[in-house]
């Protein structure tokens, strides 16, 4: 799903422009404080998705959570390898377009931008999968035990593949590289051709900004109500029953509460609420912004507020980034078995 803005909007002007336009001192502000941050995001969202990468590999994938997850961590790292061109485009068209590049900007930023976003699109799917089967496996987990198989996840997961290409065919035949013929050197010289621009991008506003991006949203807040409260339910039923529970070493990992559910099973619900939480935070901004642009026409990228626009865009863009960067985290804290991993293969802990 789209948390961001065609390419060609995202920089309205440069910082050092006429800033006499409304938000133009602010959109160059704006610019100044997250360009900064971008290489570092996303840099560090390599590492850790790589890492998570090989660290599901070696724990082995063997239900569907972690088959899910494994798909995330790839879904992320192709949309952080593909928006890079586009982010070192925005930063050359409000920083150095003067400069001489040996190739045009729009080139680094149009080309990879939609079949970046189809690769988040494919991390938002798999984060709202999460949520419903984990929702559905914790509500009614003798109905669902069996039903989310690993086998039947994989082939849901390429299902979100096809679905997500499907969807963004319209904007993905927008960008294309062409050739004209220069006069003056009697070569071939390649651009960015930008073709049905319009109504593709209607298409993709009805699909993708509207119908699919709210449903998603929807769902992803519903699944946290439900977890969040069936933890509560959980811990509550637990503080009750702490007297009755063994504590032996083998028994700690299996106690149950009195609905069945195991501490291992809590703890996965908790990673689930804490990714869904990141992507509901990380799209709050787009769907705003998508509010606004229907309330108010100026607020679009060739109106009167486009500056402004453009602001809220980077903002979205840099949220974006993070989703993408920061689930290592929840991994680490609220799965054991990927800890246990993860420090086995350090060269620190194998030397201790």
């Amino acid at each position: 799903m789209e948390t961001s803005h065609p390419p060609e909007t995202l920089v309205s002007q440069s910082p050092g422009n006429d800033v006499s336009l409304p938000y133009a001192r602010d959109l160059a502000v704006g610019l100044n404080v997250l360009a900064p941050l971008w290489p570092v995001i996303v840099t560090f969202g390599f590492i850790a998705n790589v890492t998570n990468i090989i660290v599901f590999l070696k724990a082995g994938v063997k239900e569907n959570v972690t088959t899910l997850l494994l798909s995330l961590a790839i879904s992320d790292l192709t949309f952080l390898v593909l928006i890079t061109p586009t982010m070192c485009g925005i930063v050359i068209k409000a920083f150095a377009e003067d400069h001489l590049w040996p190739f045009h900007y729009k080139f680094s930023y149009c080309l990879f931008y939609w079949p970046a976003f189809t690769a988040y699109d494919l991390s938002a799917y798999i984060s709202v999968s999460l949520g419903v089967m984990r929702c559905a496996c914790v509500s009614m987990p003798l109905k669902f035990k069996l039903v989310f198989t690993k086998s039947r996840t994989v082939k849901w997961v390429m299902f979100l593949v096809v679905l997500a290409v499907a969807l963004r065919v319209p904007v993905l035949t927008i960008f294309r590289v062409a050739h004209r013929k220069d006069p003056e050197t009697n070569t071939s010289i390649p651009y960015v051709a930008i073709v049905n621009r319009d109504p593709m991008s209607r298409i993709n506003d009805l699909m993708n900004r509207g119908f699919v991006i709210w449903t998603n949203y929807v769902t992803m807040v519903t699944c946290v109500v439900i977890l969040g409260y069936k933890l509560y339910q959980a811990a509550k039923i637990r503080q009750a029953c702490t007297a009755n529970w063994t504590y032996g070493s083998d028994q700690a990992s299996k106690k149950t509460d009195p609905h069945g559910h195991q501490t291992k099973d809590l703890q996965v619900v908790k990673s689930v609420v804490l990714i869904c939480l990141i992507f509901i935070l990380s799209q709050l901004p787009f769907l705003l912004v998508s509010t606004f642009r229907l309330a108010d026409p100026r607020f679009t990228s060739h109106a009167k507020l486009h500056n402004l626009f453009s602001l809220f865009s980077q903002i979205s863009l840099t949220l974006s980034y993070l989703n993408a960067s920061l689930n290592i985290f929840v991994y680490y804290n609220f799965n054991s078995k990927y800890r246990t991993t993860l420090l086995a293969l350090l060269p620190l802990k194998r030397s201790v």
